[in-house]
């Protein structure tokens, strides 16, 4: 769609999944405003009069953003092109102070653009089997895990649960927290000594921004009964409401 009013921009890799996974959670949720959505290739849009930004999963962020002396890990599937995309995305969007909720590699570019780093191998840092962080498909969601989240945070707030089951589908994670952000959500039996629980949930320090990221899929997750699909129905109804009047 064209720029203007009432638009979400949501960005992405690739095009039709977002169609199929992420559009009728944000629709079910009540967004009946205009959508663009934009991958890497496409002219940078203009945020002037957008609602909103939202940033879907994919592969992986190069280290280079975070340490330049860091070395690429051998199992990180890059997406430079999409890093390119997002770092100006997030900024520009963060400056207008628009509402951002960032969905798995999302959370992360989130992160990273406002000055965190990442763990770019998840099994070989906190030494858990490869396949703790790798369940299911966006067709299939498995609820693998549980999430805790901050009694005091806003998330917390929003989603009405502490603890719930939640799909996982990734093998790097935050590591350093980007100083506007504050963890509010972890996977406590996914621990390191020196870097703690593995981060499941983000959320701006500043209680006037709505800009939130999570770690999990919750439009894989909508459609379902019990708290998880509560969980994911109320963050997309909260950003819904954030990004104001169509």
């Amino acid at each position: 769609m064209s720029s203007g009013n009432s638009n979400l921009v949501v960005s992405c890799k690739n095009k039709s999944g977002v169609e199929k996974h992420y559009l009728p959670a944000l629709r079910a949720a009540g967004w009946s405003g205009g959508v663009w959505l934009v991958a890497p290739g496409d002219p940078f849009p203009d945020l002037a009069g957008a609602s909103g930004l939202m940033l879907t999963g994919g592969l992986d962020i190069h280290p280079g953003h975070w340490d330049t002396d860091e070395a690429i890990h051998p199992t990180a599937e890059l997406d430079a092109e999409r890093d390119a995309l997002e770092i100006p995305l997030i900024m520009e969007a963060w400056n207008r102070n628009l509402p951002i909720l960032g969905i798995c590699r999302g959370e992360q570019i989130l992160n990273v653009a406002l000055g965190g780093s990442m763990i770019q191998d998840v099994p070989e840092h906190f030494g858990c089997e490869p396949a703790r962080h790798q369940h299911g498909s966006p067709d299939v969601p498995d609820m693998h895990h549980r999430v805790q989240l901050a009694p005091a945070s806003r998330l917390r707030g929003m989603l009405g649960e502490d603890v719930f089951l939640v799909n996982s589908r990734h093998h790097q994670a935050v590591k350093r927290v980007a100083p506007p952000l504050v963890a509010v959500g972890w996977h406590l039996d996914t621990a390191h000594p020196e870097t703690g629980p593995l981060v499941e949930a983000v959320e701006a320090v500043d209680p006037s921004r709505w800009v939130f990221g999570v770690q999990w899929h919750p439009e894989n997750l909508v459609g379902l009964k019990g708290p998880a699909g509560d969980a994911a129905r109320d963050l997309f109804q909260a950003f819904v409401t954030a990004l104001g009047p169509r």
